[in-house]
């Protein structure tokens, strides 16, 4: 099915295409090219590749094949690359190769949250009711987020899907997302397969369960909405690739080389509120979805420079697409290295959110270029989320493999905002940092053995050597960072501070003469290492000692753990009747 939809769509451009001298361009023929929509897509031949470095700061490069580039424009783009006098052809837009009647979906025929059979696209209203249908329909695992509102108003959405949704938890946060070219909709369709797969799985499937209880999964279906739906609501037909000012989104974000502003625009309402929504979570790992290639395209767009983590980059490209290679026919996602290119490599791209996400975020965003075809036929949506839906899974997945934990200040045992680095091996923002209210990291990387300094302003900075991490597995690394007013760690009085000693269980501890903290704990540990009793004591000034009654506990050996907010005292006691 898939060569016969190609050999269509062949035939079908070949057919509407047509090339322009760009001798004899004039304003009339510039003004006829944006009568039906704001952007122009064409091709056009680049005698030398080092051009699409200059190129890509003009338009909106698309793709590339060998020496032929395809492109977007707007108008103002457009004309800026008329000064280059170089021949193009002008295409047919992908949002209208399909007739509009096959794309309208029939009323009453898909019930929302009904085991839905996903071969059609959705109209706005639709989409809509279908997020909010999820959310109320599995309320438990699911809360439904409002990224943004675009320039036309309509919302930019996500669902939160996690075994306690509604509150966040020492988790790794994943995130999906697609379709900010509005005119690549395979991916929009598949995230909604995939919230209604998981969803419906939960409690059954032995992996979607994993998942859910172990991962804070956030999926946004439809980041252009305006572009998407440029031709109304009732339909994706004549989608466009830019939002409602003309504008490519994916063009619109910070870029660590080229700065603030790389396309020259402002930031867009869209732009502005993914950046919002990054900063307010802490996405561990994310992918974005396109269409009109068929690669895994990993970091970096912006610059040559091989990124800290190009090996693992390579490694889960590899695995995504042999994986897929598995589940689809011979020919699907082999673009480039057979399905996996380094961004750059391919074409340079400037303000694009994987880098944003990278950079700025310290994020493993990757670019997922899912159909060949943009606006894919609907009697394909199946075949392709069969292809892929194996590799949504494993690289949901791959979020918890590496290394991870908790890091808390070793007096109060609170959780800490903390830099996680791995030495020798991260730069240009590789790092990773903990999340502010639990301490909880993930720090997915390739096998290997590293050395990981911790840092938290206030604290002495702690390194652990030789850690340990291999493939499809995760290894645990909590650390505890010891305050800089801190005068000891884990040290034992030489005075006793509890008596009498042995007793029946009941003890007076002897408070020590430094300085203690208005709030301080007590712990009772048994001889395996288990805490068997804990406590808060209020200090008040003056205080000496304070009655432990521990008559519970059997007899024998314990120890007891006393930190006063500035020091930890250790002590053995004894419990004999």
């Amino acid at each position: 099915m898939k060569k016969i939809s190609l050999i269509i769509l062949i035939f079908f451009l070949a057919n509407l295409s047509y090339t322009i001298q760009a001798q004899y361009i004039n304003q009339n023929t510039t003004d006829s090219l944006f009568n039906d929509r704001g952007e122009v897509y064409f091709t056009f031949p680049v005698h030398k590749l080092y051009d699409i470095h200059t190129l890509t700061k003009v338009i909106s490069i698309d793709n590339v094949k060998g020496h032929q580039v395809f492109a977007y424009a707007n108008k103002l783009e457009f004309s800026e690359f008329l000064k280059f006098k170089t021949d193009f052809t002008i295409l047919p837009h992908p949002g209208t190769l399909l007739q509009e009647s096959s794309l309208i979906p029939v009323p009453g025929n898909h019930q929302p949250i009904n085991r839905i059979i996903w071969d059609f696209y959705p109209s706005y209203q639709q989409y809509l009711d279908y997020m909010v249908g999820f959310a109320a329909a599995y309320h438990d695992i699911c809360k439904l987020d409002t990224i943004g509102t675009s320039i036309q108003g309509r919302l930019i959405l996500a669902v939160k899907i996690s075994d306690y949704a509604e509150m966040p938890e020492a988790e790794p946060q994943f995130l999906y997302t697609s379709s900010i070219h509005g005119d690549e909709t395979t991916g929009y369709v598949l995230m909604l397969h995939l919230i209604d797969y998981l969803l419906s799985n939960y409690n059954t499937n032995p992996t979607v369960t994993n998942l859910i209880n172990s991962t804070e999964i956030f999926i946004n279906p439809l980041a252009n909405p305006d572009g998407t739906y440029h031709g109304g609501n009732a339909s994706v037909y004549g989608a466009t690739r830019y939002n409602a000012n003309n504008i490519d989104i994916n063009r619109n974000f910070p870029d660590p080389k080229v700065g603030q502003h790389p396309d020259g625009n402002q930031w867009q309402v869209e732009t502005e509120a993914w950046m919002n929504y990054a900063e307010n979570n802490h996405f561990t790992m994310s992918a974005n979805f396109h269409g009109g290639a068929e690669v895994f395209n990993y970091p970096w767009d912006t610059w040559s420079k091989l990124a800290a983590d190009d090996d693992w980059w390579q490694f889960v490209g590899r695995e995504w697409a042999d994986t897929v290679h598995q589940n689809a026919p011979a020919g699907y996602f082999t673009d480039m290295e057979n399905g996996v290119t380094n961004g750059y490599a391919w074409y340079e791209i400037n303000g694009g959110r994987q880098d944003y996400m990278n950079y700025w975020h310290n994020c493993r965003e990757v670019t997922v270029e899912i159909s060949n075809i943009k606006l894919l036929p609907t009697n394909q949506l199946i075949n392709f989320w069969n292809y892929n839906y194996t590799s949504l899974l494993n690289y949901i997945r791959q979020v918890h493999y590496g290394f991870s934990g908790v890091v808390t200040d070793t007096v109060n045992d609170a959780p800490l905002a903390a830099k996680v680095f791995i030495q020798s091996h991260d730069f240009d923002n590789s790092e990773v940092y903990t999340r502010s209210l639990s301490g909880f990291y993930a720090r997915p990387v390739f096998e290997g053995v590293y050395d990981v300094s911790f840092s938290s302003p206030g604290y002495f900075t702690k390194t652990i050597r030789n850690v340990s991490v291999s493939k499809w597995a995760t290894t645990i690394l909590d650390v505890q960072l010891r305050p800089l007013t801190y005068d000891a760690q884990d040290k034992v009085t030489s005075t006793t501070m509890v008596f009498p000693n042995p007793s029946d269980g009941h003890f007076r501890l002897v408070l020590p003469d430094k300085p203690i903290n208005p709030s301080c704990s007590v712990q009772i540990i048994n001889t395996v290492g288990s805490i068997v009793y804990s406590s808060v004591i209020d200090y008040f000034h003056g205080m000496i000692q304070v009655d432990l009654d521990i008559s519970h506990l059997q007899n024998g050996l314990y120890f007891l753990k006393f930190n006063s907010g500035y020091r930890i005292y250790l002590d053995k006691l004894i419990i004999s009747r």
